[in-house]
């Protein structure tokens, strides 16, 4: 039996903004080769990679976070978005970088997660680099509701 399709309801609603950082942070670090050479704050904080997927009915975010300590990350949840945050520490002061690909310093990475979901069905393990969130029922949530567009009157028009 064919495993059954759910509508996306991510689809729109990923935080936009850290999905360009990424992108951005992504070319800019493929045409330098210098993604890890500055410590970033959270206002230009870098964004894990992340794939969202439904296994049954639950929704299941990974987050690539290889390198960063369990006690360094922090998943939180208020007002319906999902954030998901900590830092990458550099290795000791020592060293010397001949090639340095990996972002450092704070990272975070914001999703609005479906309507009616609550803190009790979010549940989260840490295991070799990988964050796994786990939203329960989060898979059968509707999507987001189309908003129908009028044309607008216009002021000049004649009277009916």
């Amino acid at each position: 039996m064919a495993p059954r399709r759910f509508n996306n309801p991510f689809h729109g609603v990923v935080d936009m903004i850290s999905e360009m950082n990424r992108i951005s942070d992504s070319m800019s670090s493929l045409e330098s080769g210098q993604a890890g050479d500055r410590e970033r704050g959270y206002s230009d904080a870098w964004s894990p990679p992340t794939d969202i997927l439904a296994r049954g009915t639950d929704l299941v975010l990974r987050c690539e976070i290889a390198g960063v300590r369990q006690e360094d990350v922090t998943v939180s949840f208020n007002d319906g978005i999902l954030s998901v945050s900590g830092e990458r520490h550099r290795d000791e002061n020592d060293v010397v970088y001949y090639s340095s690909e990996r972002f450092m310093g704070t990272f975070r990475r914001r999703i609005s997660l479906p309507e009616g979901i609550g803190e009790e069905d979010i549940e989260a393990s840490y295991d070799e680099g990988l964050l796994e969130i786990t939203v329960r029922g989060g898979a059968n949530a509707r999507g987001p509701k189309r908003i129908a567009v009028f044309k607008r009157a216009s002021k000049h028009s004649p009277p009916n």
